[in-house]
């Protein structure tokens, strides 16, 4: 038996629809400006350029699992005042695998939730401008809140599904999954070239456009046809 020197840290668990057991969170990736509308409100060119990927922490202190109904109360970030949400289907690997074909990437899916990517917009742009790292901009605290789970064979239509974030009942994004510029086969099969995944991990598959800012006190509902709402509060 291992002897640590302080707890290990605390795993981040998804709630999977049907039954009591949980997802142990490994990695998150995520993938950039996979929506042509959002490239655009973005100012980049939405052409099928090969996509590209950024991470945020996998553990618990970043990744909030949000069960069916509840209401996520979440602490706003520091240092930012350009606080933005951008909501996202969100895939879970469940059979790891390094070079994976486009045609063999649906073996290696668990399951789907709905995710929102909560991005420091402000602090993001600073570093974009002075050509260096993303991270305090994507990977901070409570920066990943991730739905109920539900299994691939569950959710046979979430690539062609409607994805719709609400900010305080008011809708703010509306578009639908299959309007992603690369699919999530293709974008399974692209990260696999570059880290070999491992049942655990989360992608993360882009957000459509619409992308705002939320306050202190406001409430997020991000929703997939097909798939658990999601619902978060800042505070």
């Amino acid at each position: 038996m291992t002897n640590f020197i302080f707890p290990p840290h605390q795993v981040a668990a998804l709630h999977i629809h049907g039954t009591e057991e949980r997802f142990p969170v490994r990695r998150v990736y995520c993938v950039g400006r996979n929506y042509a509308g959002h490239a655009r409100e973005m100012g980049s060119d939405p052409d099928r350029e090969p996509p590209f990927f950024f991470c945020k922490p996998g553990d618990a202190s970043a990744v909030v699992p949000v069960a069916p109904g509840a209401v996520a109360e979440l602490p706003y970030p520091p240092q930012t005042s350009n606080y933005h949400y951008e909501c996202e289907l969100v895939v879970a690997i469940g059979a790891g695998g390094s070079d994976i074909s486009v045609a063999d990437a649906p073996k290696h899916i668990f399951g789907y939730a709905v995710g929102l990517d909560m991005t420091r917009r402000d602090l993001q742009g600073k570093m974009k401008d002075a050509g260096r790292p993303w991270e305090i901009g994507k990977a901070f605290d409570y920066s990943a809140p991730v739905g109920e789970l539900r299994r691939a064979s569950e959710a046979p239509g979430v690539e062609s599904a409607a994805i719709a974030l609400a900010l305080d009942g008011a809708v703010r994004q509306s578009s639908s999954t299959d309007h992603m510029i690369w699919s999530v086969s293709e974008t399974i099969a692209n990260l696999s070239t570059l880290f070999r995944l491992e049942p655990g991990d989360l992608i993360f598959t882009g957000t459509p456009e619409g992308v705002g800012a939320v306050t202190r006190g406001q409430s997020l509902t991000g929703s997939i046809e097909g798939l658990a709402s999601l619902s978060v509060k800042f505070i």
